[in-house]
């Protein structure tokens, strides 16, 4: 459901009448509110983004949108998050705001689109979306133009008569959330990241371990999974803006269900927890971030087997984040480390060539994924650029990427000792590709097995 389609909502069941009386008694009386003259901190980096995309296509207009709200259930929607495209470029928004870059001399001029106040009407008080009693002041139209520092700005009720206009007008019009060259172009500008989002990632690392210490104080006495969820969902929510994804609490045998987010089972102390979860910092950058951990604070022998073996893949997979090296080469270095801790445990038969043969791939029964991603605004960012850029590329020194090795023994796979089953182990960490080598963000979480006891150990006694 768009803006304009909210907008002409029917009145619901529960909404009261509305004389014109009352109306034209509640659009009198306020008094007005200065405007609040400033810009947006990061506005020279914004501008030179926007520069940037402008330089790429000359003479064509280019449409940006923020998005719209999602419906949850009928007339209630999710938490507004800011499309990443826009954000990039304007660094946040209100749902059904859009940017348009028009061209002009040589260049382009900078129109946005935002939500007008709406004091003085009747959805002021009666417009449970949108209406400012109701939601709250918007920013407005003169003080979007302050803080984007655009040219231009209009209200949001301008939008269809200008697409009108644009469409008779038979001008180059390129829009983002529609021209998939257009997304690629922008999710191509993305995987190099500068100083400023290399520390907003920092940041959003430092919270998430603080939100795992609280995932860590609430599974000592924790009964479910959704008792995890919830400590570490409120540190994201107390420090930053929201989590960057569903948070994954597995315990026990779920797991070894790569994306378990129902986060409904029982604890239980001689289990493992994967706990793969990220905070969004108010910028919208996001950590990404799993560790394993036993339960019961410390791990069990057959635990711990599979435990060093992940943890010693994705060892070799960091060291391999270099400049130059193929973004596959860190997957190439931990698939290989597990392929032969599996045949040495007896698990795969045969020689590491015939394990790794990519005709078979054998191994995969037990780990199924790659060990890396793109990382920034989306927790699988630039997800719309050209494979050869990405996943057929070269590392270049500014990318940030996962690297998340895991081995995961079904309950009920005969072809791996029964010690072993049920157990899931992934261990994530969020590094840099930095001129020397890797940097790993997320290393203030320990990782080694015996760190992550102590880790466990500590965080309990000052409960």
């Amino acid at each position: 459901m768009d803006t304009q389609q909210r907008q002409a909502r029917p009145q619901t069941a529960y909404d009261p009448d509305t004389p014109e009386a009352l109306v034209e008694f509640m659009s009198g009386g306020w008094s007005e509110r200065p405007l609040a003259a400033r810009a947006h901190p990061q506005l020279a980096r914004l501008r030179e983004r926007r520069e940037a995309l402008s330089r790429a296509y000359p003479g064509a207009y280019l449409l940006v949108p923020s998005g719209a709200e999602r419906v949850r259930a009928n007339d209630t929607f999710f938490r507004f998050r800011t499309a990443t495209e826009f954000a990039y470029l304007m660094g946040d928004g209100e749902p059904g705001a859009m940017l348009v870059l028009e061209p002009h001399a040589g260049g382009h001029r900078s129109l946005l689109f935002a939500r007008e106040h709406n004091r003085g009407r009747a959805e002021f008080f009666t417009d449970r979306v949108h209406g400012e009693l109701w939601v709250g002041r918007h920013r407005g139209v003169d003080e979007s133009q302050l803080y984007y520092g655009v040219d231009a700005c209009r209200p949001l009720s301008a939008i269809p008569a200008y697409l009108e206009e644009l469409g008779r007008s038979g001008a180059a019009v390129r829009r983002s959330d529609e021209d998939a060259e257009l997304a690629e172009y922008l999710s191509e500008m993305r995987l190099i990241k500068d100083a400023y989002e290399l520390a907003e990632l920092r940041k959003a690392c430092e919270i998430t371990k603080r939100g795992f210490e609280d995932a860590i104080r609430a599974m000592r006495r924790a009964k479910t999974e959704r008792e995890i969820e919830a400590a570490f969902w409120s540190r994201a929510r107390i420090e930053a803006n929201d989590v960057g994804y569903l948070t994954i609490a597995a315990s026990g045998e779920h797991a070894c269900t790569l994306h378990w987010n129902r986060n409904d089972g029982a604890m239980r102390s001689d289990a493992l927890l994967l706990l793969d979860a990220g905070v969004e910092c108010d910028s919208l950058y996001t950590a990404d971030v799993t560790r394993t951990l036993p339960i019961g604070g410390r791990f069990t022998a057959a635990q711990r087997v599979v435990y060093d073996l992940v943890w010693e893949a994705q060892r070799a997979g960091i060291e391999a984040v270099r400049p130059g090296n193929d973004f596959l080469e860190p997957n190439r270095r931990a698939m290989r480390v597990l392929a032969k801790g599996l045949i040495d445990l007896g698990i795969l038969s045969g020689s590491l060539d015939e394990a790794l043969d990519p005709q078979r791939q054998y191994y995969r029964r037990y780990t199924l994924h790659n060990v890396s991603h793109m990382l920034g605004l989306d927790v699988h960012d630039c997800a719309k650029a050209r494979a050869q850029e990405y996943r057929h590329g070269r590392l270049r020194e500014g990318m940030v990427l996962t690297v998340e090795p895991g081995l995961y023994f079904q309950p009920d796979d005969e072809t791996v000792p029964a010690e072993f089953r049920g157990i899931g182990v992934r261990i994530e960490d969020d590094v840099v590709v930095a001129a020397a080598g890797a940097e790993n963000l997320s290393a203030i979480l320990p990782s080694k097995a015996g760190a992550v006891e102590d880790w466990i150990a500590e965080v309990w006694s000052t409960a």
